[in-house]
């Protein structure tokens, strides 16, 4: 799937942040590059995917360290698209209140960081911001209740964001992911009964893939979308109108 081929971002400055084990985040990157975007990514790991590792600058940066976030941020003194991406998730258990906490602080609390660590370089180049939420943001979810209450913090996030940025210039969005083949899904894919009534309930009768999420995100951070913020849009198959 060619999901740059409609976009030009020739020579805009993307940051990815959480792309280091390929899934959204990596492919999301990997959309822009094709489309012309100088491309950066982050994440939690030493190293990113060696496929990537050749394709772009990558900085290991935990999301949940203020002056971590700070101090990657001084260094990038103009940014085009700011990609928030980094995610952690512990299906069944997620009911441990310190484990529940620090769900937060990466998935909610760390989108916050970033972009605010970034609102001037953002604000200089009349940026667009997406964030990646969930569908659980918007659907109660017994086995991730962590991830689907930062995900619906991610949600209001961006609204709030949207307004008080503005009058900087800066479009704020969000994705609404519904199940997709990553490897943060992978210990539930490996619930045959729980893969196949997903697939049962989604329209269009599978499991999204991460370059679905990318077409959507390159069109967010287009001129196409200039009349777009606050938004979070479902990418989920139809699984949410069911």
């Amino acid at each position: 799937m060619n999901t740059s081929a409609n976009f030009d971002f020739s020579g805009a400055r993307v940051i990815v942040i959480g792309a280091s084990r390929g899934g959204i985040g990596a492919s999301i990157a990997r959309a822009f590059q094709d489309a012309g975007a100088i491309v950066e990514i982050t994440g939690a790991e030493p190293a990113c995917l060696p496929e990537d590792a050749a394709r772009f600058t990558y900085s290991r940066l935990d999301v949940t360290d203020t002056a971590a976030v700070d101090g990657f941020a001084i260094d990038r003194s103009e940014v085009d698209v700011l990609v928030n991406c980094a995610a952690i998730t512990r299906r069944g258990e997620e009911m441990d209140a310190e484990f529940f906490q620090h769900v937060l602080n990466v998935n909610l609390v760390g989108s916050m960081r970033c972009a605010k660590a970034l609102h001037d370089a953002l604000s200089k180049r009349r940026s667009r911001v997406i964030n990646i939420a969930s569908m659980y943001a918007r659907f109660g979810s017994p086995r991730n209740p962590a991830y689907g209450s930062s995900k619906a913090g991610v949600e209001q996030l961006t609204k709030s964001l949207a307004i008080a940025w503005a009058p900087d210039g800066i479009r704020v969005n969000a994705i609404a992911p519904g199940f997709i083949v990553t490897e943060q899904s992978a210990r539930a894919r490996q619930d045959p009964a729980f893969t196949k009534a997903i697939e049962a309930r989604t329209p269009m009768g599978r499991w999204g893939q991460p370059d679905d999420i990318a077409g959507l995100t390159l069109f967010l951070a287009s001129d196409e979308a200039a009349f777009m913020t606050g938004t979070c849009i479902p990418v989920d198959g139809g699984y949410s109108v069911v």
